[in-house]
């Protein structure tokens, strides 16, 4: 970025900051252009929205309140639009609306939409609302939920599987605010596979940098995925048996290399007709995803490695004995 008084190319500075929101200290990664002409800092609106973000995120995981994309989440289990989403809560028309694009709400209105989240409880909420629904659209809906509480009853063995395999839903500093997703995981291999065929060490490092980097810009990962530094470097947690599911159920096939010697490769390969789907991906995160390819596209696994323990990332969390990985680190970043 230029300065506004120079022209001339200014520097990204990231300092350690504090902030005051709702009567509370938060301190946070401040990030701003440094003019050494003018000695002036400057933000814009993309560094002001990663900066407030960070603020923000603290505050949510802190109460246990409701992220962004858990409140979008939320009102799409039921196909309402925001407004009625918000009145049949007992908000303002836009008030709903406001929290899906980041606004933080009350402690009241929280506890209200993660009380919406339970198709029972938003059956009563529904019964007990007002003026908004006509009566043939209040019937529709209550029996959609109906049947959602019968299919919530069914799927509970495949949510419990998913919660053991990738860890407790709830967003936090380790799954980088968002809710760990084993589809949005899927297909970001899938997307790997089809441009890289990459081994599986160096798809491990693919996801890592692609996670890492979407907080580094936006303060939130795309897949809410947890990773731990291990001998070769960042990996996704309990990656052995994800990537044993997702082969299983046809998503890639990993095949064995024969290097001689008792050396060994596996090596992720496309399936035929099993494409890389972006409907559940923002196009940003597509846009992060293929930059992750770009940078690392004819990269060895050993050179991959190489990147991956200079970054103080794994340096920090292998010393201290092969720990989870905060995302914060990814502000750290040096290969991306």
């Amino acid at each position: 970025m230029r300065s506004p008084f120079t022209g001339s190319e200014m520097t990204l500075v990231k300092e350690k900051k504090k902030l005051i929101f709702r009567k509370e200290e938060f301190i946070y990664t401040h990030h701003s252009y440094y003019c050494e002409d003018s000695k002036e800092s400057f933000t814009d609106t993309e560094l002001d929205t990663l900066n407030l973000t960070q603020v923000y995120n603290q505050y949510l995981d802190k109460y246990n309140l409701p992220f962004p994309e858990e409140i979008v989440k939320i009102r799409k289990k039921y196909g309402l639009p925001a407004n009625k989403m918000g009145l049949s809560l007992g908000f303002g028309v836009n008030t709903y609306r406001n929290y899906e694009s980041g606004e933080v709400p009350s402690l009241a209105n929280a506890k209200l939409i993660q009380l919406a989240n339970n198709p029972k409880s938003f059956r009563l909420l529904v019964e007990e609302s007002q003026g908004v629904f006509d009566d043939m659209e209040k019937v529709e809906l209550l029996e959609y939920v109906d049947d959602l509480i019968q299919k919530e009853r069914k799927n509970h063995f495949s949510v419990d599987f998913q919660n053991y395999i990738l860890g407790d839903s709830s967003p936090d500093i380790y799954t980088g605010y968002k809710s760990p997703s084993l589809e949005k995981l899927t297909e970001m291999i899938v997307f790997f596979t089809q441009h890289l065929s990459p081994l599986k060490t160096v798809m491990n490092k693919l996801l890592f940098y692609a996670d890492f980097l979407s907080f580094k810009k936006t303060s939130f990962s795309i897949s809410g995925i947890r990773y731990v530094a291990i001998d070769y470097g960042p990996v996704p947690n309990n990656f052995q048996t994800i990537f044993e599911k997702l082969q299983r159920e046809n998503n890639f096939k990993i095949n064995m290399l024969d290097y001689g010697n008792g050396y060994y490769g596996e090596e992720f390969k496309t399936i035929e007709n099993r494409l890389f789907n972006p409907e559940c991906f923002t196009e940003a995160e597509v846009n992060t995803l293929e930059e992750i390819v770009k940078r690392f596209n004819g990269m060895s696994r050993n050179e991959i490695v190489k990147l991956s323990h200079e970054e103080e990332a794994w340096i920090k969390n292998y010393q201290d004995g092969k720990k989870l990985i905060e995302y914060y680190y990814s502000f750290d970043l040096k290969h991306v």
